[in-house]
This record gives structure tokens, C-alpha cells and sequence, in this order.
């Protein structure tokens, strides 16, 4: 009798299943895409928060592989100024960081904008070519490997700052220790 409800049982599941896979999240018969909306965004493959971050100047998570390995970013490092018992001359010298990076971080951000904007056009406009279309995400990507190096080379000048306490501080105020 186990046998028989089993067979049943995977017979339903293998009937159900390739029928369900068809209509979910397709758009088909009533479901809908996780992109419905998005094609009236500004740029297509940036949230109006994304373009807000980039604007700003904004980390976006671009420097995770420093900051999770243990390289402090000025940013948190002002927030934790009060914690990390920074001295003038360190909080200055973090401030001026911060600003040059969120300087660099806003004019590349406008670059990768543009470009972004640059392969919205070629689908909207015309049928692009395979070469404008290497073209414009070459260029894409390699703002984007700019503006993450930036980030990136920030942490790398704040641990020059800060000494081995402060930074052993920070990581374990961050949860990462």
C-alpha cells in the first residue's frame, strides 16, 4: 500500500511540475516577472537607490573583499571615531580621505551612469551590432573596475591611519571578529 501512495505521489509531482514551471514568473497567464516595472526606469540596470549611492558616492559594497578581511573604510571609521579613541590628526586625516574618495567615487559614478545609459540607447534606438555592443559593455565594466578600485585603494590608505588596536577595534565594533 506505501508502494502504490509513493507512485502516486511521483506521478502527480512529475505531471504538475513542467506544467506549474511554465507560467511561473514568466509573465504567462497571469504571472509576472520580477522585472515588471523595471522598464521605465532611468537606467535600466540601476535602481533609482543604485543611481542614489552612486551620486552620492556611496560604498555599495564595492570594497567588501577589503573591508571583510579586515581593512577598515573612513567612513565606518568616522562613524566609530568616538570608539576607536581616533586622535585629531587621525580624524582629519580620515576626513580628508573621505572626501577624496567620495569626490573620485561621484565622478565615476557619473561615468558608469552615462555608460549604462550608453547600452539602454543602443537596445532602444536600433538593433545594436555585436561590436557596438562589446563596445559599450567593455566600457561599462571597466568604470565599474575603477570605481571598485577606488573604494577598495580607500581601505587600503585608512589602515595607514589607524594603528594595529584601532583596527583589531574596529573589526571586532563591526562583528567581524
Amino acid at each position: 500500500m506505501r508502494i502504490l501512495i509513493a507512485a502516486t505521489a511521483v506521478v502527480l509531482i512529475l505531471a504538475v511540475t513542467p506544467a506549474q514551471a511554465q507560467h511561473v514568473g514568466h509573465g504567462l497567464h497571469g504571472g509576472s516577472s520580477p522585472y515588471a516595472g523595471w522598464q521605465t526606469r532611468e537606467i535600466k540596470m540601476l535602481s533609482d537607490d543604485q543611481i542614489a549611492d552612486l551620486q552620492a558616492g556611496r560604498g555599495m559594497s564595492l570594497a567588501l573583499s577589503a573591508e571583510l578581511n579586515g581593512y577598515p573604510g573612513p567612513t565606518h571609521v568616522l562613524e566609530l571615531a568616538d570608539h576607536l579613541q581616533l586622535s585629531a590628526g587621525q580624524r582629519e586625516k580620515t576626513e580628508t580621505l573621505l572626501a577624496e574618495m567620495k569626490k573620485e567615487s561621484i565622478a565615476l559614478g557619473a561615468e558608469l551612469m552615462e555608460a549604462e545609459r550608453g547600452i539602454d540607447a543602443l537596445f532602444g534606438a536600433v538593433i545594436p551590432t555585436e561590436q557596438a555592443l562589446r563596445d559599450a559593455t567593455a566600457m561599462a565594466a571597466a568604470v565599474q573596475g575603477r570605481l571598485r578600485f577606488a573604494h577598495l585603494r580607500y581601505h587600503l590608505r585608512t589602515m595607514q591611519i589607524l594603528n594595529p588596536a584601532q583596527v583589531e577595534a574596529y573589526n571586532r565594533l563591526r562583528g567581524y571578529r
